[in-house]
């Protein structure tokens, strides 16, 4: 049932909302909203349908949306991944695309128009794309628009990479991006959601979210932490590689990076967010 606590979960405006919401929020019509799928590699997912919004959560390739309106170029969608709600451009989005049959690994791969990598590229897809592949020819796979995609960089969908600090520290350098959540740029808990998803653990978008849901708490103490283990500020997550060291993307490096959790916090607190408000230990994950 949909949190109505929460406006980030909720599909629903004065004038529209999904019919589920009939007889729980007030709207001028109440609408079921229809299955659709991203066929773009990324797409902004925005607050309004406007340029000038700030970009709230990316959609990746083969991400489910619900999607209830498409009106002067943007759909109103919610994502199936997490709930998030807002509007993403109309041509991202179609009714016809296939379900998923393979994730990307790479960091990011490029399609081409044929099987053949001296091929000018169609473009790139990042790291937990979802691509609906058809055939194979030599060391490519054809997708059912007829693009290929090398295959080692992919794997069947429902295949996991258990260690998600593991690909944490694949994604080091990465740039920051608020509301990012692909290789080419990602905020601190896109960080966080895009290591789970690939680990096979579903994750919600925002670091407070993250807090709420996400594994079991530990006591608030940084002694004893393990890989895997996250670490919360108000705003901001972070996860431990090991006892000492922790990999977050932030506004300080304006990447992703490593660094002693003993210097963040006490910067975290001088300059941002505060002292850490909580731990949580994520499972499974191969941290002992």
């Amino acid at each position: 049932m949909t949190d109505l606590t929460d406006p980030r979960l909720i599909p629903a405006r004065p004038d529209l909302a999904d019919l589920r919401l009939h007889g729980r929020v007030d709207a001028e019509r109440y609408v079921a909203g229809r299955n659709g799928r991203v066929i773009v590699p990324s797409a902004p997912l925005r607050r309004r349908p406007t340029l000038e919004a700030g970009i709230e959560t990316e959609a990746v390739m083969g991400d489910s949306v619900a999607v209830y309106e498409t009106r002067d170029g943007y759909a109103f969608v919610q994502l199936g991944s997490d709930g998030y709600v807002g509007y993403l451009p109309e041509t991202s989005v179609s009714s016809d695309a296939p379900a998923p049959t393979h994730r990307v690994t790479a960091l990011r791969t490029f399609l081409y128009p044929a099987a053949n990598m001296k091929r000018p590229p169609l473009g790139h897809v990042s790291l937990g794309a979802g691509l609906h592949c058809v055939g194979r020819e030599g060391d490519f796979l054809r997708l059912a628009d007829g693009a290929h995609v090398f295959g080692d960089h992919c794997v069947p969908v429902g295949t996991v990479a258990p260690d998600h600090a593991a690909t944490a520290e694949r994604l080091v350098g990465t740039p920051y991006l608020w509301g990012g959540r692909t290789s080419l740029g990602l905020d601190c808990s896109g960080l966080v959601q895009l290591c789970l998803a690939m680990a096979g653990i579903a994750s919600p978008r925002d670091a407070d979210q993250q807090e709420a849901a996400l594994g079991a708490p530990l006591p608030l103490s940084l002694d004893g932490l393990r890989r895997g283990d996250l670490v919360f500020w108000r705003g901001h997550v972070g996860m431990m590689l090991d006892e000492t060291r922790l990999i977050h993307a932030n506004g300080y490096h304006m990447a992703v990076a490593v660094e002693p959790l003993s210097g963040a916090v006490e910067r975290i607190a001088e300059k941002s967010y505060g002292a850490v408000t909580s731990l949580r230990r994520i499972t499974p994950s191969i941290a002992s």
